[in-house]
């Protein structure tokens, strides 16, 4: 890594005689770069350096503990309306890969644009290298109007969001237009708005695999990643991608797939009352994240709001009944209450740090349902084979 290459906090642990030493010979182009500050509703307050866009946000602060895969998480629409922590120390060393405008399904990105609201780590690389990289992390950043803030200690600010609970902050850029605006605003909530009708398609679209008579999934679009559709066609199925609040009920074929996507599962009243009508038949029906929160309210579980939510690449799952533990991509900040089951279902999976519902599945019918994210992207592709469950009833 070339001098000067590394924004961060060079002086992290050091003297004060070694910190001056530090930032004036360690950090290059570290003082050009803005200074910034994280506020958090708590009180608490990390400094640091602005990148990417110069505007200042607020929403809800979370932390992921992946150590690869941020292109992914960052176009993810689970992330909409909130500031993405990112636990490793190094961030953007490999770049951002080169997007096919022409493929509305690119690998390498989980939607058309950046949904986070901002990005906050603790040292940004600004050199990258990788066979596939066009641009740096921060040039995306820019383009895309997205700012992010580096020197941020995110070991600590972990252990508060944590210990605390999710809590909600603002990021200040000192220069941005907005700076006192979004200084003196409210903290933007996006758990009390439907964010999922802010991050769905607006109009059905279909992708086909290119095969005759290849069987239909309807893919319920609450912030659907691409992936998903993807992980659908590489298997020999077409995909109707329809809107969150789209009457899928009366939509011809051979299997419905309820999407993740972003915040309060109870904000999408609509496409909950579509799935409760999707019970009353026989349809395979299957739900990823978000997709098994909203078939569960459908079943009649209740959810609530998860401490600090779960995610990470390597969250680990127990199938219930058996002694099987799955290795799995999470991202989800609500889940099912497991404590009280309606008649008929039966809890799938749990998670085995917590014990959190993981899962759920019907007794009889083909309604089931995951908390995590069997296409990945990032993270490991253990789960993959539900898709290969759906299709199969689905056939």
């Amino acid at each position: 890594m070339a001098k000067g290459s590394l924004l961060g906090d060079p002086t992290l642990g050091s003297s004060p005689a070694q910190a001056k030493q530090q930032q004036s010979s360690a950090s290059g182009g570290f003082a050009s770069y803005r200074p910034a500050r994280l506020e958090l509703e708590d009180g608490s307050c990390f400094e640091g350096k602005a990148f990417g866009a110069l505007r200042s946000v607020s929403g809800e602060v979370v932390f992921s503990t992946g150590m690869v895969g941020y292109p992914e998480s960052l176009t993810d629409p689970s992330y909409c309306g909130q500031l993405m922590t990112l636990t490793y120390p190094l961030v953007g060393n490999y770049g951002v890969p080169r997007r096919d405008d022409d493929d509305p399904l690119c690998a390498g990105f989980e939607s058309a644009k950046i949904q986070a609201q901002a990005l906050v780590i603790q040292n940004l690389s600004r050199d990258y290298s990788h066979w596939n990289a066009e641009r740096s992390l921060d040039q995306w950043l820019t383009e895309e109007g997205v700012p992010g803030i580096t020197g941020v200690d995110v070991r600590a600010l972990t252990r508060r969001l944590r210990n605390s609970g999710t809590l909600k902050g603002r990021l200040l850029i000192d220069g941005s237009p907005d700076r006192e605006e979004v200084a003196n605003s409210p903290y933007q909530d996006p758990g009390k708005r439907n964010v999922v009708a802010e991050v769905s398609c607006q109009q059905p679209v279909l992708h086909r695999c290119g095969i005759e008579a290849a069987p239909r999934v309807i893919l319920v679009d609450c912030g659907a990643k691409t992936s998903i559709a993807r992980s659908l066609l590489q298997r020999g199925a077409d995909v109707l991608q329809v809107p969150w609040d789209h009457d899928f009920v009366s939509e011809s074929g051979d299997a419905v797939l309820l999407s993740n996507g972003p915040g309060d599962p109870k904000m999408a009243k609509q496409t909950i009352e579509n799935i409760r009508r999707a019970l009353e038949g026989d349809r395979p029906l299957m739900g990823i994240c978000l997709g098994n929160q909203l078939l569960a309210l459908a079943a009649g579980f209740d959810t609530y709001k998860l401490d600090f939510g779960h995610r990470g690449q390597n969250q680990p799952c127990i199938e219930v009944g058996t002694s099987r533990c799955w290795v799995t991509s999470q991202n989800h900040g609500y889940a099912v209450d497991g404590t009280r089951v309606p008649e008929g279902w039966a809890q799938w999976f749990v998670n085995a740090n917590d014990g959190s519902n993981e899962g759920i599945r019907h007794l009889e019918k083909p309604f089931f349902s995951v908390q995590f994210h069997p296409e990945a992207n990032p993270g490991p592709l253990d789960a993959a084979e539900l898709f290969d469950r759906l299709l199969e009833v689905a056939r």
